[in-house]
């Protein structure tokens, strides 16, 4: 018998190498799951909604992991209400050179076993931050793309127009072998906050590299390097071909993780499985 726990987690992505657990490599999984088996004194091992690059931050990841049941008792009554703060205490101890910590558990909650992190989520939802002009009015902060060129923000409203809905988008991705490439692009929004533009981009997922590809498109046609029919010319090929132009990793956010109500996360996950079974 496990307990399985739902995690909230909130990083700067800027020293740690992606998610995923490498080795030699400081990642976000990687110091989470020491965190939990020092907690439990048990390897644990964490399923994420998705997996950030190198670089790319996060305000709203949701990870679950299972506990075994006796483990689970050993905290307590009380133990799961103090489980973030007990696991943020061991993360700030872990920080280097006495920085703050750089990943945050924002709760912790007992959820059924039907709860399932990646494959019972509806939507993902990240912003890009582009910082135009760079100036000294920019502060200090890690989740900029301080691009130093105009942005055309009516031509790439135009280009992002073309790529909305459901399409293969192998154009925009860095391909998994056995893994589909299909993916339903809900909605860009672009918008200019005081002196920064915000690109906003909501899917049912993102493959490898998806949203910094887009991204990139996007500013090729900003800058008045492609015309803005170009992204959705480029969708159309269903070809990876030459290396597109990645948007850097450091102004990405993935700001928050969508899901159905409590009764429904078993038929979503089951009707994800079927949609992207081997991805």
């Amino acid at each position: 018998m496990s307990r399985r726990l739902r995690l909230d987690i909130a990083y700067d992505g800027s020293d740690y190498s992606g998610w995923a657990k490498q080795p030699g490599l400081r990642t976000v999984q990687g110091e989470v799951e020491d965190v939990l088996a020092m907690i439990f004194r048990i390897p644990c091992q964490l399923t994420v909604a998705g997996r950030t690059d190198k670089g790319v931050h996060a305000l709203g990841q949701v990870a679950h992991v299972d506990v075994p049941a006796e483990a689970f008792e050993r905290l307590g009554r009380t133990g799961i209400e103090r489980l973030a703060n007990r696991m943020n205490k061991i993360l700030t101890s872990k920080s280097p050179d006495g920085k703050p910590a750089q990943t945050v558990i924002k709760g912790v909650s007992a959820v059924s076993d039907d709860f399932d992190a990646r494959f019972s989520a509806t939507y993902r939802r990240y912003i890009y931050r582009i910082a135009p002009t760079v100036s000294s009015w920019i502060p200090t902060r890690t989740d900029l793309w301080r691009l130093g060129a105009a942005l055309d923000l009516a031509a790439m409203g135009q280009a992002a127009a073309g790529l909305l809905g459901e399409h293969d988008f192998l154009s925009f991705c860095k391909p998994r072998e056995g893994a589909t490439t299909i993916r339903t692009l809900r909605n860009i929004y672009i918008s200019q906050v005081g002196r920064i533009v915000e690109i906003e981009l909501v899917a049912d997922a993102f493959c490898h590299s998806m949203v910094r590809s887009i991204v990139g498109a996007l500013v090729a046609v900003g800058t008045g390097k492609h015309g803005p029919d170009w992204p959705a010319v480029r969708l159309a090929e269903k070809c990876r071909g030459s290396e597109p132009q990645l948007a850097p990793a450091a102004g990405l956010t993935l700001e928050e993780v969508g899901y159905p109500d409590e009764g429904e996360w078993a038929v979503q996950s089951l009707r994800t499985r079927r949609v992207r079974s081997l991805d």
